[in-house]
């Protein structure tokens, strides 16, 4: 399941938003039943998890999390804790709820944003989400430079 794109989209007064239509037909050939969404455990902005991508982020935390130790407990609470059931309507929108926008900053405008397995939302009145592109190539350089590409 891979995720691509950087759409632009707008809330309604309802707080509805309507999943991009290209993520939309990646969930329906996957056959994905709900979305979790949460806040970025390091960013502004919210992630939306495919249920079996969610399942398996959860059950790796708790592989790697011993349960009785309080603050590895705490640390699962609180990653499993802030999370919301989404589910599509019949016209590919779900809810945006208060709570959600707030964390993120949102007002009406969002980007939703391809990530591999998941899709996240943006507050679509910044662009502070994404590197200058000075930055962007140097840390590329810094980071795969020398190292053997694969795909060449």
């Amino acid at each position: 399941m891979r995720f691509l794109g950087n759409i632009e989209a707008r809330t309604d007064s309802k707080s509805r938003v309507f999943l991009p239509a290209i993520f939309r037909k990646v969930l329906q050939q996957e056959g994905v039943e709900y979305l979790v969404l949460r806040k970025d455990v390091h960013e502004k902005c919210l992630v939306l998890y495919p249920d079996r991508v969610w399942t398996e982020q959860e059950d790796f935390m708790r592989r790697k999390l011993n349960r009785w130790n309080r603050q590895e407990q705490q640390i699962f609470r609180q990653f499993v804790s802030d999370v919301e059931l989404i589910t599509l309507d019949s016209n590919g929108r779900f809810l945006l709820s208060q709570k959600a926008q707030a964390m993120a900053g949102i007002k009406q405008t969002v980007r939703f944003v391809g990530v591999g397995d998941t899709i996240e939302i943006w507050s679509g009145d910044e662009e502070t989400h994404f590197m200058d592109p000075a930055n962007y190539s140097s840390a590329l350089e810094a980071l795969l430079g020398g190292k053997e590409n694969p795909i060449e």
